[in-house]
């Protein structure tokens, strides 16, 4: 029985498995459960990549909507501060018209008080002066009945040529009393010639004032 033993042949090794193309041992089988991970782990990669992108992008889009909005903001306060300086300017504008044509229209009334006041002062003048007229005419009546009386009453002729004399004088002093209110009767007239043009200059004034 020890010879059938030991003659009997010993069992071969289990061969491994070799790659055909290297002779290199193959690599063991990797089991199901393993893959399926892997694969799981791939694509959420892939989902976690493309959520990361596309919020990277909105986050690109908000910040490019809030720079606009920002510029957009800028310019209309740019534009409302210009449209306000124009307003100011305006507004000064305005109240600098108002304050001339204001003042225009004080110098118009005063002018007008002036030229109302010039023509009473004229009119004082021309009763003056039409007053001064008959009191020369009467004196130079009195001289020519003087002048006549002396002529019929010739021993009164000493008296009739100092009457004469007497009315002389007086005529003398009427007619220079009416020298001297026709001078001032002239001097009104040109004051209210003076008054009228400056009146009918503020009225144009006032008038340009208005329509600009």
């Amino acid at each position: 029985m020890p010879e059938s033993t030991a003659g009997a042949p010993a069992n071969p090794a289990k061969a491994e498995p070799r790659d055909s193309n290297t002779g290199a041992p193959a690599p063991a089988p990797r089991p199901a459960g393993g893959m399926i991970l892997s694969i799981a782990l791939g694509a959420l990669s892939v989902v976690l990549m493309i959520i990361v992108a596309a919020l990277w992008m909105k986050l690109g889009v908000r910040d490019e909507a809030i720079v606009q909005k920002k510029n957009r903001s800028d310019q209309v306060q740019a534009d409302t501060d210009v449209l306000k300086a124009q307003l100011d300017e305006a507004k000064a504008a305005t109240a600098a018209l108002q304050k001339k044509m204001d003042e225009t229209a004080a110098a118009a009334d005063q002018s007008k008080a002036d030229l109302d006041k010039a023509v009473a002062g004229a009119a004082n003048v021309q009763a003056e002066l039409d007053k001064t007229r008959v009191i020369s005419t009467n004196f130079q009546s009195q001289m020519e009945d003087a002048k006549v009386a002396s002529i019929k009453h010739q021993g009164e002729v000493d008296i009739a040529q100092a009457q004469t004399a007497v009315a002389q004088t007086r005529s003398n002093k009427a007619l220079s009393d009416l020298a001297q209110v026709q001078a001032q009767l002239d001097a009104s007239k040109g004051q209210v010639s003076d008054l009228q043009a400056k009146l009918v200059d503020d009225e144009k004034v006032i008038a340009k004032l208005k329509k600009s």
